[in-house]
């Protein structure tokens, strides 16, 4: 009896283990529910995974070689007041009735340093960096990956219209220069690779994609067409390169937006814009571009409309420079630049960058529309001036129909509280005028007249002088912040 009790325990036993054998082996055995499977763990097939590792590994062991750390050093004077020097004035008073002669401000003298990063473009040691690493400092140092000591480095040239600076350091050493890629042949999405030494942390290696091209509009410089990643940029980031998955440099990193507004958004510089720069300065030691002498504004649908267009494409002339190749070849304000040697111009940022392209003296043609036509003009591009020439103000002495009007200034905008900055203001209406009784004021500011826009006085006066005395014309005027019609009747 009890051996063959031991007999069907030991064959229940050896079922029980079977089964648990095959439930582990199909991978069905769940613990706390039978009802839920697992699956077994299976090996991910990772060739590609790792594959993208090793390119991000391969990229940042070729470039991180040529990246520098920058250092640079600024002597500053600082002003204090001795705390005690009014305590003796006091009882001196107080004591002697003889206050002491107040004592000027003592100074001293502290030293300020900045961090930056840069990189090799060549094997003679010229280092590409921003403008606002290395400006107004007094020494630059220069700290490669793979040694302590700091090289001094010179200035070559600067460019602040794009925030790029070129160095150089002689290093008594072989240097490994980068390999500059196509920043026009990029797109959208594609992986990229920021290096430098943001915070001091020297040789950090941060990784993105290029979230969008062509930005511009910030103010940061004055030629703007930045690349924007997500890459993480930091201070010290700055002059360091952006790099493709192939090792080449598409940019420069430069700024970001304020993390307390927004996180991962960095701009770089084109390094295609930063190739024409830096060639010029190794030349020349300064950057040569080329000049219309124009004021440029954006073409809208409304103004598209207006002079005939159906398309917003194109760059529509404000105002033409006296003295200026554009006045020289005849160029006028309410012209619209369709065309720069036979390519479309898609707005005055593309039109002001392909100017800035160009040498002076290269000859240049233009397509304009002018009386709803199309119509080419040639001229050949000047020298950008080292700063922007400034926009003449005018007034126009003429009264016409009662009133004087004159160019929109600082002046006047704070005279009459102005919001407007296109146009031109009625500075005096005669009283009885015909501006008069047409509710016309000083502060009034004129917009268009009849379908002719109106940006500075010399557009005025044309107006003025194609409307017949005893005509009748509508104006569109701008008053207290307010866009309307008027009716001026003839004289």
């Amino acid at each position: 009896m009890k051996r063959s009790f031991f007999l069907g325990f030991v064959v229940g036993l050896l079922v029980v283990m079977s089964g648990v054998v095959l439930v582990l082996g199909s991978g069905r055995l769940v613990a706390g529910n039978p009802r839920t499977a697992l699956k077994p763990l299976q090996v991910v097939d990772s060739a590609g995974a790792l594959g993208l590792q090793n390119a991000f590994v391969q990229v940042a062991r070729m470039v991180k070689p040529s990246v520098v750390q920058i250092t640079t050093e600024k002597i500053i004077t600082q002003r204090y007041w001795d705390p005690f020097g009014d305590l003796d004035d006091f009882f001196d008073n107080f004591f002697w009735g003889t206050p002491r002669r107040k004592q000027p401000p003592r100074t001293f003298q502290r030293k300020q340093q900045g961090l930056g990063s840069g990189f090799i473009i060549d094997e003679q040691g010229h280092i590409l960096t921003n403008n606002h690493v290395i400006e107004g400092v007094d020494k630059i140092l220069v700290k490669l990956l793979d040694e302590e000591k700091k090289y001094e480095a010179k200035v070559v040239g600067t460019d602040p219209k794009t925030d790029l600076a070129l160095i150089r350091v002689d290093f008594k050493r072989k240097v490994i220069p980068v390999i500059l890629g196509d920043s026009d042949a990029i797109e959208v999405g594609e992986w990229v690779i920021a290096i430098g030494n943001p915070m001091g942390l020297e040789e950090t290696v941060t990784c993105g994609v290029v979230s969008a091209k062509g930005r511009s509009g910030f103010g940061i410089t004055q030629y703007e067409d930045f690349i924007q990643t997500d890459a993480a940029i930091n201070p010290g980031n700055s002059g360091g390169p952006l790099v493709n998955i192939r090792g080449e440099v598409i940019g420069i990193n430069t700024f970001i937006v304020s993390p307390y507004a927004a996180q991962n958004i960095g701009f770089a510089i084109p390094i295609n814009i930063a190739r024409r720069v830096f060639t010029q300065l190794k030349e020349h030691g300064k950057v040569s571009r080329g000049f219309l002498g124009v004021m440029l504004q954006p073409l809208t649908e409304e103004l598209a409309t207006s002079f005939g267009l159906k398309e917003t494409s194109g760059a529509l002339v404000a105002e033409v420079l006296k003295d200026t190749p554009a006045e020289k070849a005849g160029l006028q304000a309410g012209d619209i630049i369709l065309e720069l040697n036979g390519k479309p111009v898609k707005d005055v940022r593309d039109l002001q960058m392909r100017v800035a392209d160009t040498r002076a003296g290269e000859n240049l043609t233009l397509t304009i529309w002018r009386d709803r036509r199309k119509m080419s003009i040639s001229l050949k591009a000047g020298e950008a001036p080292e700063e922007p020439l400034a926009r003449s103000p005018a007034v126009s002495e003429k009264e016409w129909r009662g009133m004087k009007v004159a160019d929109i200034t600082t002046e006047w905008k704070q005279r009459f509280q102005l919001t407007e900055d296109k146009g031109v203001v009625i500075t005096e209406v005669r009283p009885g005028s015909i501006a008069e009784e047409a509710g016309l004021n000083p502060g009034t500011v004129i917009r268009r007249i009849g379908s002719t826009v109106i940006f500075s006085v010399t557009d005025y006066n044309k107006a003025i002088n194609s409307v017949r005395k005893n005509e009748s014309v509508v104006l569109l005027v701008n008053q207290a912040g307010r866009n309307h019609w008027v009716s001026l009747k003839g004289e």
